[in-house]
């Protein structure tokens, strides 16, 4: 039921983007770039759920993160960005959320001083958009912060066009793992 597109950049940085087949809806996008010894990096999650690392014999006795910590993570829709964090068990009243056009970001504060976060919008730095207060809203439900950006109507432009594009794109053989040269 997904469709996964990988991009290779010439500046040597790579993305791979998962889209559901039936909505054509991007369910993850990961980026990852050469460290500077020329190796793969690791993957860095844009859109999705955030990786989980693997965790060996010895990691697991060591100290760990607590699962009761907000989980900060973006999952889009047609129409708009959307953040989620978890964990926030806070009333709706407590929480600011505003845009800072001069630091291009969006900061999320609480009133108690529980919780901060600035994070940025990568897809309207990409098509050097500005930043509209007024596309941004959120709400609170079940220990979850949602933050929705509207997409500008440039966005959704490109994503119908990237759309497709992508439809002409014919899926490589999933039987065959080894890829072919001459």
């Amino acid at each position: 039921g997904k469709r996964k597109i990988h991009y290779l950049f010439e500046d040597g940085k790579e993305m791979a983007e998962e889209y559901d087949i039936s909505t054509g809806q991007l369910m993850s996008r990961k980026w990852r770039e050469k460290n500077t010894l020329g190796g793969t990096g690791k993957w860095q999650v844009e859109v999705g759920e955030p990786t989980l690392p693997l965790l060996g014999a010895l990691e697991s006795e060591l100290i760990t993160e607590s699962s009761s910590n907000p989980v900060f993570m973006r999952k889009d829709t047609l129409s708009s960005f959307q953040w989620r964090i978890r964990n926030l068990p806070y009333p709706k009243e407590v929480y600011s959320v505003s845009v800072e056009e001069e630091h291009r970001c969006c900061v999320i504060r609480t009133t108690n001083k529980k919780y901060y976060k600035k994070f940025s919008i990568p897809d309207l730095d990409r098509y050097h958009l500005p930043l509209d207060a007024a596309a941004l809203s959120f709400t609170h439900a079940n220990n979850t912060l949602i933050i929705t950006y509207q997409k500008p109507k440039e966005i959704l432009a490109a994503e119908e066009q990237l759309q497709k594009e992508l439809k002409k794109i014919k899926a490589a053989n999933s039987g065959d793992g080894d890829c072919k040269t001459q």
